[in-house]
């Protein structure tokens, strides 16, 4: 993201009191047609003109298989039944002549093969021509071949073979003129059937030139349709699209002064708008977070001369006040030593609550100081081995485990990244308390818990001693709080609020678990250092608990 402030970049936001854009309103921009609708009427036409080119195609098909089967199915086999019925007319009269000539039965076989013939010329004629020319060619033809049959053909082959030649010799002249009209009917029927097959045939050509024709534009139009189709959506979809997402890309590279120009189709426009929007309501934020960023910037300069400030007084807290506070309480013990018993027994107790005094004053500067060093001195992160240091604070109370006949155990404790000296501070200020607040009837039994939930630890520390009551939780991590009296139980309320800043140092939580009785049962969470397992101690029960003992604390924390 660019380095500019949000200021610069977005001008109409540079005044703090600047309102926000208002998104668009859906349905925005009514006037003008949606992408859908678009795509909708595009789609229907495209539909429609491919419905009617597939009309045309199909009419051009159907029409073309019309003519073809004409000249298929009609006009070629009407041809040919012609040619075979001229045939069978020729073979009659071949029949009918050599009979008459030479008497011979034989002559008449080839005569009853033409009879057939005709008859089924004929009839296939009749079935394929439906046109009147072509009927009145088959009448007229029909009519000459009875004409020739009964004048000639019949009466010649019912003759007995010896008497057939005259009866042929008689006819002969009437035979022939009758069969010459037979042969130009049957050549004019010819003529004609072939002439309607050459129009069969050219209107097989036209057709087929008019199906390459409108194929052809079907094509055309279809590309046409295809590129109309791409440049309308290239022009009302693609660039806008690429439009809106560069100036997009513009703003999110950090030119947060880059509108965000509305074009193509109205969705689109209002999506434009509605980013517009987004950018404004955007740029005014981090114009917001700018400015506090800045305040930021002023108090954590403030907050490093107040730092400043304070470690320069932690220093004289520690040297300088804590001397004339050490030579206070050094004459308050001499003057207590010298002359006690010579004076009366009320300025023996106000020595007495002087020495005190200086002494409470002595342990509250030096808890003081470790509450503030907490994170800030002592944070050098390293490997920790929790059994070590767990071992170490039990042996630094050991007599007030003794003198208190406390049992304390634990669980295996992990090794984990942290501040081993911080660490040990937290177990020591959780012992020490569940040592000093005992219950007065039983002796303390103190328990450290640990185990993994998934990148946690979670560990506790529970005792049978005198609880918290679920009214005081809130009370016992805030510092200087206490819930009972010095006289009671000493200390000054500082122990649990440093433990809870240790835990919180090291990314975890602490809180009192209520559900626990008798007793307390403090429960923390640490970070798990991912190389750590739980590791036993040497010598440690087969119940998986080891015991220790411990000095008196450096400084008493109260429970608070």
């Amino acid at each position: 993201m660019a380095s500019q402030t949000p200021a610069a970049q977005h001008p109409a936001a540079e005044t703090q009191g600047h309102p926000r854009p208002e998104r668009p309103a859906v349905g925005a921009d009514a006037g003008g047609w949606s992408t859908r609708r678009w795509l909708r009427v595009g789609v229907s036409a495209s539909l429609a003109v491919l419905l009617l080119l597939g009309a045309l195609g199909f009419w051009v098909f159907a029409h073309s298989s019309v003519v073809n089967n004409r000249l298929v199915d009609v006009s070629s086999p009407a041809l040919i039944a012609a040619v075979r019925l001229e045939s069978g007319l020729v073979n009659q009269e071949t029949g009918i002549r050599g009979y008459g000539l030479t008497g011979q039965a034989e002559f008449l076989a080839p005569y009853e093969q033409g009879i057939a013939q005709q008859r089924d010329a004929v009839a296939e004629l009749r079935r394929l021509t439906t046109g009147e020319q072509s009927r009145a060619d088959l009448d007229l033809v029909v009519a000459r071949a009875e004409a020739w049959q009964s004048q000639v053909a019949r009466p010649v082959a019912a003759a007995p073979p010896g008497s057939a030649a005259p009866t042929a010799g008689r006819q002969t002249a009437e035979g022939k003129a009758a069969f010459d009209e037979l042969r130009a009917a049957m050549t004019l029927q010819q003529q004609h059937l072939q002439a309607d097959r050459a129009d069969s045939r050219a209107a097989l050509q036209s057709v087929r030139t008019l199906r390459n024709v409108v194929f052809s534009a079907i094509a055309v139009i279809i590309l046409l349709l295809a590129v109309l189709v791409f440049e309308g959506l290239r022009r009302g979809v693609t660039r806008p699209l690429e439009h809106l997402s560069a100036d997009a890309e513009r703003v999110a590279r950090g030119d947060f002064s880059h509108p965000i120009t509305p074009t193509g189709p109205a969705d689109l426009r209002q999506l434009a708008a509605v980013v517009e929007s987004m950018r404004g309501r955007l740029a005014q934020e981090l114009l917001a977070k700018e400015q506090a960023r800045q305040v930021l910037d002023a108090q954590a300069v403030d907050l490093r001369r107040s730092n400043s400030e304070l470690e320069q007084f932690a220093y004289v807290a520690s040297h300088d006040l804590q001397e004339p506070l050490r030579k206070v309480a050094s004459f308050c013990q001499l003057l207590q030593r010298r002359y006690g018993g010579s004076l009366d027994a009320r300025a023996d107790q106000y020595i007495e609550f002087a020495v005190d005094g200086a002494n409470r004053m002595q342990t509250l500067i030096n808890d003081l100081l470790a509450f503030s060093r907490v994170g800030r001195v002592h944070a050098s992160w390293t490997p920790v081995d929790l059994e070590q240091v767990f071992e170490r604070t039990v042996d630094s109370l050991s007599i007030a485990i003794a003198d208190n006949e406390a049992v304390i155990t634990h669980d295996p404790l992990p090794l984990i990244s942290g501040d081993a000296t911080q660490l040990g501070m937290l177990l020591q200020n959780l012992i020490s308390n569940a040592v000093k607040f005992r219950s007065p009837d039983r002796a303390p039994r103190i328990h450290l818990e640990a185990v993994r939930d998934g990148g946690l630890w979670r560990c506790a520390v529970t005792d049978n001693g005198i609880g918290i009551d679920g009214d005081f939780v809130d009370k016992v991590f805030v510092i200087f709080q206490r819930l009972h009296t010095r006289d009671a139980y000493p200390g000054n309320g500082i122990g649990l609020a440093m433990c809870k800043k240790i835990v919180e140092f090291h990314g975890g939580t602490i809180e009192v678990d209520l559900t626990h009785t008798p007793g307390t049962r403090l429960a923390f969470t640490l970070p798990v250092d991912e190389p750590a397992e739980p590791q036993g101690t040497a010598g440690a029960p087969a119940d998986g608990r080891s015991e220790g003992l411990v000095v008196a604390p450096r400084s008493e924390a109260g429970r608070s």
